[in-house]
């Protein structure tokens, strides 16, 4: 996989025991590539060990009741999560995200953050106005405490976020300017989203450079299964066509195989 890729987004979780913190450190390959950890910050799983286990001074996912706004619909094991609520931010900022980080990534893979766009008309996951700015601001706030880490945001990348502005310890910014890059699943398989599509490109024409990086954009499309070369191909030509970074799996509830797609 060092070899291979040069962005890689592993559940770094050391509950999970998915990779080791030398193991991380091979994948970083002395610099050359990028290792990100998946955080689900929009929901949380009951296999999680902070689903019920923390230590004193901290809410589980499990036990703060006033957070959970229901069941992930098509997702039984996950439940949605209030992102503005001040419990379940702390044990974000505090518990969560500090294991991760020494683990020896380099940044995290911001996921299901979409909860912030879903508004209150809704039974999967609802998220009133006080829940979404303090999804952007939870964001604002993991910024003030780690500077120098890549953020990439998953899904969220309606104008709630591009137009959006979160306020941390730093005061109140853009909220584009808290990040490195962006991703969206399904953007051209299984079915094209031209909605979607058109939120990318907007966001690409703002020509952020965190850092002085280009703005990465991701895309993260689902092939079905491993030998269906053909639907990955389109997928990647798609993608590149507007200049997007691509990636293709399986599937959503799948993903337990690294599919190795022929060089398109």
């Amino acid at each position: 996989m060092a070899a291979t890729y040069r962005i890689l987004d592993i559940d770094a979780d050391p509950d999970m025991g998915n990779f080791s913190v030398s193991q991380i450190k091979t994948l970083k390959n002395g610099g050359a590539n990028k290792v990100l950890s998946y955080l689900n910050l929009g929901s949380c799983e009951n296999f999680r060990g902070y689903w019920s286990k923390v230590p004193s001074g901290f809410l589980s996912c499990s036990a703060n009741k006033a957070a959970q706004l229901g069941t992930y619909s098509g997702y039984s094991n996950e439940v949605w999560m209030n992102v503005g609520n001040a419990a379940y931010q702390n044990l974000v900022i505090n518990y969560i995200v500090p294991r991760l980080a020494a683990q020896g990534v380099d940044g995290f893979y911001f996921d299901n953050m979409e909860i912030v766009e879903h508004g209150t008309n809704t039974k999967n996951g609802p998220c009133d106005a006080q829940c979404s700015q303090g999804g952007l601001d939870l964001i604002a706030k993991l910024r003030d405490k780690y500077p120098s880490m890549l953020f990439v945001l998953q899904n969220a990348t309606s104008d709630k976020t591009r137009l959006g502005r979160a306020t941390g310890a730093s005061g109140t910014v853009a909220f584009p300017s808290l990040l490195d890059g962006i991703a969206h699943e399904e953007v051209y398989k299984p079915v094209h989203d031209t909605s979607v599509e058109a939120e990318l490109v907007s966001w690409s024409g703002m020509n952020l450079m965190p850092g002085g990086r280009k703005f990465w954009i991701g895309t993260l499309d689902y092939a079905s299964s491993c030998t269906n070369t053909s639907a990955a191909q389109s997928a990647f030509q798609s993608s590149r066509a507007r200049g997007f970074s691509p990636s293709v799996s399986d599937s959503s509830a799948g993903q337990q195989t690294v599919c190795y797609w022929p060089a398109f």
